[in-house]
This record gives C-alpha cells, sequence and structure tokens, in this order.
C-alpha cells in the first residue's frame, strides 16, 4: 500500500522550508525582506517553521519608501514585535537626505529610489543572503528567476549568469562582495499564498480586504487618495468598496473594486481572475514590456 499523499501545500511548504534552511546553513549573514505584504508574510511563517523552536536566526528588513499605507506599517510593527524578531527598517527618505539618490519630484514613485537603499543597507550590515517572497508566476522577469538569484559587486542581476538547481541542490558559493537573493516562494502561485494564509490562520493588513476607500482613476487603475497621489485635470475623487492584491508604494500600487470581505471570498474572486496582481495593479510595471526586467538588473529585489 502506497503510504499517505502530502497535499500540493504542505509540499510547496516543505520545499520553502528546505531552501531557507539550506542558504541559513551555507551562508554566514542571511536576512529576511518583510514588506508587510502577503508573500512576504507567508514567507516568515515558512521562516519561523524552518527553526522552531528556535528564534528566527537572522533579522528582517523593510525597505521604507516613505509612500507607505499606514495599515500596513501598523502590521509591520506589530506582527514582528509580536514574534520578537529584530527589525531594520531602511529608509528611502534617509537615502534622499544622504544625496545617495534623488527624487525625481515631490510625490513621484519612489519605487526605483529603493534600489540603492536595499543595496546600501546589505552593503552596511554585511548581508550575503536575502530572503525575499517573489514568485515566478507575479512576471515574465520573474519566471526566469531560480530560487537562488546570484548578484555581483554591484548588486546586478545578470540572467545568463544563474547557476543550474537540479533536484534542489543548491550551490550558494559567492565570491566576496557578492550576495545571493533567495525565493523559497518562487513556485508558488497568488492563489497557493492565499490557502496557504488560510491554512496557517495568518493575520494580513486590513487593506487586502473589502473597505470604503476614497481613490482616483488613473489609466484604469485605482489609486489611493493621499498626500502624494492628488487629483489631476479631469479627474475626481471617488468613493469606492474596494481591496489590494498587493502592496507596495501607494502612489503606483491600485486598488480594485471588490466585495470580498474574507479570505474565502478573496480566494473565489482569486479563481476566477485571469489577471496576475502586478499585472492588474501595478502602475510601475506597465512603464515597458521590460521594466521588471530593467529594476532587477540595477538591484531590484
Amino acid at each position: 500500500m502506497s503510504g499517505p499523499r502530502v497535499s500540493l501545500l504542505r509540499s510547496l511548504e516543505a520545499e520553502a522550508v528546505h531552501a531557507v534552511r539550506e542558504v541559513a546553513a551555507e551562508l554566514e549573514r542571511p536576512v529576511l525582506l518583510f514588506s508587510g505584504g502577503k508573500d512576504s508574510i507567508a514567507l516568515l511563517r515558512v521562516a519561523e517553521k524552518a527553526f522552531r523552536p528556535a528564534p528566527l536566526p537572522f533579522p528582517v528588513l523593510h525597505v521604507d519608501t516613505g509612500h507607505n499605507f499606514p495599515e500596513v506599517l501598523e502590521f509591520r510593527d506589530r506582527r514582528i514585535a509580536e514574534a520578537g524578531h529584530r527589525l531594520i527598517v531602511a529608509s528611502v527618505q534617509d537615502s534622499i537626505d544622504a544625496g545617495r539618490v534623488k527624487e525625481q519630484e515631490p510625490g513621484a514613485s519612489r519605487n526605483r529610489l529603493q534600489t540603492r537603499t536595499l543595496l546600501d543597507a546589505l552593503e552596511e550590515h554585511r548581508f550575503d543572503a536575502a530572503f525575499g517572497g517573489a514568485r515566478r508566476d507575479e512576471e515574465r522577469a520573474r519566471a526566469k528567476e531560480r530560487v537562488l538569484s546570484f548578484r555581483d559587486e554591484f548588486g546586478q542581476w545578470e540572467p545568463r549568469q544563474q547557476r543550474p538547481e537540479p533536484w534542489a541542490i543548491y550551490n550558494g558559493r559567492i565570491r566576496r562582495g557578492e550576495h545571493v537573493r533567495v525565493f523559497p516562494l518562487s513556485n508558488w502561485t497568488e492563489l497557493d499564498v492565499w490557502r496557504y494564509v488560510e491554512a496557517e490562520g495568518l493575520e494580513l493588513p486590513s487593506i487586502y480586504f473589502a473597505h470604503r476607500r476614497r481613490v482616483i482613476e488613473r489609466d484604469g487603475m485605482l489609486l489611493a487618495w493621499s498626500q502624494w497621489v492628488q487629483p489631476q485635470d479631469g479627474e475626481q475623487v471617488l468613493d469606492e468598496q474596494v481591496r489590494y492584491r498587493t502592496v507596495g508604494d501607494l502612489t503606483v500600487t491600485g486598488a480594485v473594486r471588490s466585495e470580498a470581505r474574507d479570505i474565502t471570498a478573496v480566494i473565489s474572486e482569486i479563481e476566477a481572475s485571469n489577471v496576475s496582481e502586478r499585472g492588474e495593479t501595478r502602475a510601475d510595471d506597465r512603464t515597458s514590456e521590460a521594466a521588471m526586467e530593467d529594476r532587477k538588473r540595477e538591484g531590484y529585489f
């Protein structure tokens, strides 16, 4: 007789736990990137499971654009504090003040500016591996990633220089100055993440569920009205019931109209959708066909 079958969700979890443990064993100074979004929340739970009952053996790093949703920042601080993890916040505003990057104009998206802030934080703390929650199904450039994504001494990514990973065997050897980004959730889908959130009973920021919000419709997207996003000629501030599929800089992260107030309803919506969350709600990925890949080559997440 065959043994008990492992569900797809638990198989994905085991694969992710294996990747986390392998990198923690092979690299000297890992860090976990945490945005307060659903993917990084799932990744944090995977990392916690990888080392229980011991504490997380590396800190958590958030690159703060200064244009974050307040609900997400509140959740970030509470989640990390309750778990007793060490939180490091790298501020894009600090990078601007120090002259490391230049803001195009007040209120402009700071997504691209995050790259310099991230690379500086990795260098300052001498991190040689950074766990991230990116998934291959998000975007075509993400699909080129392996679980271990190697970056040169300038933090840049070259897809043709990545290493094979047969049978989940990872080669984490790096030279001085290089580092590796690690994506344990690479083979997960958006639906897998939500089902994992449901199975684990994970809390999410409230913006992931339907709520009333003042938004501005721009280029087919519903952007949150704020001090940084104001109506332009011909635009109106609307009061809509919306939710967010992804979390990012609020100046470029769009909401979707929704009635889904709980996880079951959200899962039903995603099952009926044929558009990825980034394709529907991230303005920065619409600037060109290769927008994400261009940013990744510069050192982006």
